[in-house]
């Protein structure tokens, strides 16, 4: 590639960033003050957080990875641009997602569309890290952990897989196993050996 197509991913972040905030606004926006008053009126909105709560958490944390991911190269090439680009395009679709399925009160068929858009949001992010992870490698920076940390995100678009099959029959386990995915990217590198770990296993076996 030549040098002239390598960038800082700095202004890679900053537009993220900028984008990021925009949907969470978005969602923020949605949420509707009930009709009825007291606790009948809380309780008629709580299906309304809670299916906020999840797509606010899944933006969030997805904002942390993806700050803990793009610090982790120095350059951002077109791959990476247009990897990430392709990132943003899904995960800005989650307020449309989020408002289809409180409009249609969790039916499974909201709830299965709701699903999917998280898969291609993961899939895309799968894609930004083998991007990034390229560069890491031509630069010769991958690590053990970079390698565990894909594990991790493939692992994660196996249980999406499993909620959406399930999407129709037993919708809100569904939706638990999207919010069981979110919590477990709460840090990036939960579950991931660190690379010390890696070389001794390694060393130990030899």
């Amino acid at each position: 590639m030549p040098r002239h197509h390598l960038s800082s991913p700095a202004r890679l972040e900053a537009f993220s960033d900028g984008v990021i905030a925009v949907i969470i606004t978005i969602m923020v926006l949605e949420l509707k003050v009930p009709h009825q008053e007291g606790v009948a009126g809380l309780s008629a909105v709580l299906p309304t957080l809670a299916i906020y709560a999840i797509s606010f958490a899944f933006t969030g944390i997805y904002w942390i990875n993806h700050h803990h991911l793009v610090h982790r190269t120095e350059e951002a090439d077109e791959l990476v641009l247009y990897a990430n680009l392709f990132f943003l395009f899904w995960l800005s679709l989650l307020p449309f997602f989020t408002s289809y399925v409180l409009e249609k009160k969790l039916d499974s068929f909201s709830v299965f569309l709701y699903i999917a858009s998280m898969i291609f949001t993961g899939f895309s992010f799968l894609l930004l890290r083998l991007s990034i992870t390229r560069r890491l490698r031509i630069a010769n920076k991958l690590e053990a952990e970079d390698t565990s940390v894909q594990r991790k995100n493939q692992l994660s678009l196996f249980v999406y897989l499993v909620a959406l099959t399930i999407a129709f029959s037993h919708p809100h386990v569904a939706l638990g196993l999207c919010a069981f995915v979110t919590i477990i990217w709460i840090t990036p590198t939960v579950g991931v050996k660190p690379r010390e770990d890696l070389d001794n296993t390694h060393f130990n076996r030899d």
